[in-house]
C-alpha cells in the first residue's frame, strides 16, 4: 500500500523525471512527501510563474515534459504564464496543482477554482483526479498527451484527500513511442514540388527539433543551395554561420528579408505554424492563397491550412522529415544566385548599427557572440532589448537559445537558471531588460540555493520600451505609464549573495562579463543604457517624430 503522494512519485521516476519545479502549498504535503525519499531532486522557487516558466524551459532542453507542482488557487494561476508560453511554444509540460478535498466542491472552498474552466482553454489538457487508485493511468495519459503531435502542456488537479489516500495498485509503464513511418516518400514528393521554383524558400520552427534535425538541416540547405528562414525564436535550429541561412522571422524582421518571402515562388515550411509573427501579421503570404505556392510540414494536422492553404501537405514532425530530404540525391537545380543574395541581405542586417549613448547594445551583443563557447545558452524574455541579441548575436549550434514565441515577459530569467541547473557545465547568460527582469528576478534566491549560475545582463533604460515604442507612434509625446523606478540592480544580485556590476560605458562590458564569470555565482551585470536607444535602428526622437508626422496625414 502507497499513499497517493508515494504513488504519484513513482510515476514520476518510471517516467524518467530527475527534477521538478515547485512552490509548496499545504494542498499537496503527501506528494511532497513522495518526493522526500525519490531521488527525485525538488527545486523549491520563490514564485508559482517562475516554477513554470522553469519547468517549461526544462521541456525546451530536454524534449519531455518539465515538471512543475503548485498551490491551489492563487498558486495555480500564477503558475498559468508557463502554460500560456508552453503552448504557444508547444513545449511538453505537466503542471500538478493541489486541490481542495473533494468533499469540499463546489461550494466556493477556500481558494477553489473549476481547473478544467481555467486551463481547458490554455492547455492540451486538464483533468482531476479523483481516485488514488487511477494516479497512474492519469500520469501515463499526461506524458503522452504531452508529447504526442504539436506538445504542449498539461494540467492535473489532485485533490488533498485523493493524495493522502492510500491505495494498492502498480506502476504504469510509459506509452510506448509510434515509430516513425518512412517518409522517402512523401519527402520525395515534397522536394519534386520544390524543385518547380525558381524562387524558393524553405522556413523551419515549430517543437520537436535537435541535434540531428540541425545537422540533415544543414545537409539539405547544403546540398540544394536554397536559402532558409527561421521562424521567430527558433534561431538555433541552423548554425547561422551556413551559407544558406538567410535570417529570423521576427518581430524585427530584416526588410529584405521580408521582401524576399513576399517575392519567393514556392516555399518549402517545415515545422512551423506560420503564425502573425511569421508572417509579419499575415501579411507576407495571401490567405488564404494564391501566392506564394505553399508545401506545409507538421506534425498536427490540426495546423495544416488553419490560415494558408498549401499546394501540398504533410502530417510528420520536423526531425523526421529533413533527414528523409537529407539523404536523397538532389534537384540539380540552380539556386545559387537567389542564395547568396539572401545570405548577403542577411550579412548586411548583422552588421551593427551605431545607438546612441555611452553603453552600445550592439557592440556589447557582438561582443558575447564572438567570445561565448559555441555551446553557450542565451535566453530572454520580452522586450525591445530582445531585438539587439536577435540582431547581432550568431546562434551557432540547437538548443542555445531559450525564448518565448509567445513574447512573455519575464521569462529569460527562470529560463536561464533551469538551463543552468541542467547544464552546470556550460555557459548561460539571459539577456533581460529592466522591466523584464523584474518580474522573475526574485529567483535569484532560488540560483543561489541551488547552485546555478546564470549570467544576467541587464539592459537598463528605465522604462518599458517596447510599450514607449508604441505609444510614441500612436500618441507621440503623450507619456503615460511606460517610466520605471528601478533599484540598483548590482547591489540587488549582491545582497542575494550573487556578483554584481554596474557598466556605463561600452569598453568596460568585456571585463565585467570575465569578472562574472569567474565568480561561479548568479551573477548581474546592469548596462545602463541611453534613453534615446529605442531600437536597434530607431531613437526615441525618431520614433516620437514619426509619430507625429502620422498624425498630420
Amino acid at each position: 500500500m502507497r499513499h497517493g503522494g508515494q504513488i504519484l512519485a513513482d510515476q514520476l521516476k518510471v517516467h524518467g523525471v530527475r527534477r521538478v519545479f515547485s512552490v509548496p502549498g499545504e494542498s499537496f504535503l503527501a506528494a511532497l512527501d513522495g518526493l522526500y525519499e525519490s531521488g527525485i531532486e525538488n527545486i523549491v522557487c520563490r514564485h508559482e510563474g517562475g516554477a513554470a516558466m522553469m519547468a517549461e524551459a526544462h521541456g525546451k532542453l530536454t524534449g519531455t515534459p518539465g515538471v512543475a507542482f503548485v498551490t491551489r488557487g492563487p498558486g495555480a494561476t500564477n503558475a498559468s504564464a508557463g502554460i500560456h508560453i508552453a503552448r504557444q511554444d508547444s513545449t511538453p509540460m505537466i503542471l500538478f496543482v493541489g486541490q481542495i478535498d473533494r468533499g469540499h466542491r463546489d461550494r466556493e472552498a477556500f481558494q477553489e477554482i473549476n481547473y478544467r474552466e481555467v486551463f481547458g482553454g490554455l492547455a492540451k489538457w486538464a483533468a482531476e483526479i479523483d481516485q488514488t487508485e487511477r494516479l497512474p493511468e492519469y500520469i501515463r495519459r499526461a506524458f503522452a498527451v504531452a508529447m504526442s503531435g504539436r506538445p504542449g502542456p498539461v494540467v492535473l488537479a489532485l485533490p488533498e484527500d485523493m493524495l493522502s489516500a492510500m491505495a494498492d495498485v502498480a506502476d504504469a509503464a510509459p506509452a510506448p513511442i509510434p515509430a516513425a513511418p518512412d517518409r522517402t516518400g512523401q519527402a520525395r514528393a515534397a522536394l519534386d514540388w520544390l524543385s518547380e521554383a525558381e524562387r524558393p524558400l524553405v522556413v523551419v520552427g515549430g517543437p520537436h527539433w535537435s541535434a540531428a534535425a540541425a545537422a540533415d538541416l544543414a545537409t539539405f540547405a547544403g546540398r540544394e543551395n536554397v536559402p532558409v528562414a527561421l521562424a521567430f525564436r527558433r534561431q538555433d535550429y541552423l548554425d547561422n554561420r551556413h551559407p544558406s541561412y538567410a535570417g529570423d522571422l521576427n518581430v524585427g524582421i530584416n526588410p529584405k528579408l521580408a521582401k524576399r518571402m513576399r517575392e519567393a515562388d514556392r516555399v518549402l515550411v517545415i515545422g512551423s505554424r506560420l503564425g502573425d509573427i511569421a508572417t509579419q501579421g499575415y501579411a507576407l503570404f495571401d490567405a488564404p492563397g494564391p501566392r506564394p505556392k505553399i508545401a506545409h510540414i507538421h506534425a498536427d494536422v490540426d495546423e495544416i491550412g488553419r490560415v494558408f492553404t498549401p499546394d501540398l501537405s504533410v502530417v510528420s514532425d520536423g526531425p523526421s522529415f529533413v533527414a528523409a530530404l537529407a539523404a536523397l540525391n538532389g534537384t540539380g537545380k540552380d539556386w545559387s544566385g537567389w542564395t547568396v543574395a539572401a545570405r548577403a541581405d542577411y550579412l548586411g542586417w548583422a552588421k551593427p548599427f551605431a545607438s546612441p549613448g555611452d553603453v552600445k547594445q550592439e557592440e556589447a551583443i557582438s561582443w558575447l557572440s564572438a567570445n561565448l563557447p559555441d555551446d553557450a545558452i542565451v535566453t530572454n524574455g520580452a522586450g525591445n532589448y530582445a531585438a539587439w541579441l536577435h540582431r547581432y548575436f550568431t546562434y551557432k549550434s540547437f538548443r542555445t537559445q531559450l525564448a518565448p514565441t509567445s513574447g512573455s515577459m519575464g521569462y529569460g530569467f527562470p529560463a536561464a537558471v533551469s538551463a543552468s541547473l541542467e547544464n552546470p557545465e556550460k555557459t548561460v547568460v539571459c539577456l533581460a531588460g529592466d522591466g523584464c527582469f523584474q518580474m522573475t528576478l526574485n529567483e535569484l534566491s532560488t540560483a543561489k540555493q541551488y547552485g546555478a549560475t546564470p549570467i544576467v545582463v541587464v539592459v537598463n533604460n528605465g522604462r518599458y520600451g517596447t510599450i514607449r515604442m508604441h505609444q510614441e507612434k500612436h500618441y507621440p509625446g503623450r507619456v503615460s505609464g511606460t517610466m520605471l523606478q528601478n533599484p540598483d540592480f548590482a547591489a540587488l544580485a549582491r545582497a542575494y549573495g550573487g556578483h554584481g556590476e554596474t557598466v556605463r560605458k561600452t569598453e568596460e562590458f568585456a571585463a565585467a562579463f570575465t569578472r562574472a564569470k569567474a565568480s561561479n555565482l548568479p551573477a548581474v551585470i546592469e548596462l545602463v543604457v541611453d534613453e534615446q536607444a529605442l531600437g536597434t535602428s530607431l531613437t526615441l526622437d525618431a520614433a516620437r517624430a514619426a509619430g507625429k508626422a502620422a498624425k498630420k496625414k
